[in-house]
């Protein structure tokens, strides 16, 4: 009897807080469309990381994660609207970050991942410098004299 009296409870509060969640506003359907943007063509498995986005422009903690699929697409149903910071990682590309404003049922949004740049480094000869030789190589003890 005690059992059923604290399941019934536990089931108003479940119940309860389902209600709460739909009554704190609208939500949207996000779909994701992630392409190499040198060639268009689809990356799969790439990672959506999703955020809201509070006061003062700082995310939320917590937040989502979804994998693209191997048409580059991913979706989820129920985020609310308002802003929403979206980060896009895949491995061999530029990691992708924008923050948009959720504010229809449903949106697609197209991230198009970019290659990196060659990087520089002020600590290494880059390719195009010269070489300047200020102390030539000790001659070879081995070599034949030159006539």
């Amino acid at each position: 009897m005690v059992i059923a009296g604290i399941l019934l409870v536990a089931g108003i509060f479940l119940l309860e807080a389902g209600a709460s969640d739909k009554s704190s506003g609208p939500v949207a359907e996000l779909s994701f469309v992630v392409l190499k943007h040198d060639n268009g063509k689809p990356v799969r498995n790439a990672g959506v990381v999703m955020h809201t986005v509070g006061k003062n422009d700082k995310q939320d903690r917590g937040g989502l994660e979804l994998k693209t699929d191997a048409q580059g697409k991913a979706s989820f149903d129920g985020i609310p609207y308002g802003k929403l910071r979206v980060q896009v990682l895949a491995p061999g590309f530029q990691t992708f970050g924008e923050d948009y404003d959720v504010n229809q049922p449903t949106m697609e949004i197209t991230v198009k991942l970019k290659r990196p740049e060659n990087q520089y480094s002020i600590y290494q000869n880059q390719q195009n410098d010269k070489k300047e030789d200020k102390n030539p190589p000790p001659p070879d003890p081995n070599a034949k004299p030159q006539p």
